[in-house]
């Protein structure tokens, strides 16, 4: 069963940086979408960065200050997150969409931005 695990979430202050980290337990089978997701409290869950193979796209409320990179051969997903904002403040997702197994999620880590 594939399974995704991300890192790197924590408390940091307001214009400080992060660096989400996600890997997915096979590295043999090919990812199309890699994506980072977050849901803050009494909120839906939405869209923060998606990579493709041929393109990047991102929330417009994190434009200019996140960034997303992959590395496709070892299934690994990442977000730098500069320039944090109170209301960065979510639990983020890692997704990534698998040919053979279709969409997986990963567990979710807490990120707070607050001084």
């Amino acid at each position: 069963q594939v399974q995704l695990v991300e890192s790197g979430g924590g408390l940091v202050q307001p214009g400080g940086s992060l660096r989400l980290s996600c890997q997915a337990s096979v590295t043999r089978f090919s990812t199309s979408i890699m994506s980072w997701y977050r849901q803050a409290p009494g909120k839906e869950r939405e869209m923060v960065a998606t990579s493709t193979k041929r393109d990047k796209n991102y929330a417009e409320a994190v434009k200019g200050r996140f960034t997303i990179s992959r590395d496709t051969a070892n299934n690994a997903v990442y977000l730098q997150m500069n320039s944090l904002k109170p209301e960065d403040t979510a639990v983020y997702y890692c997704y990534m969409y698998f040919a053979n197994w279709g969409p997986r999620w990963g567990q979710g880590t807490q990120v707070t931005v607050s001084s």
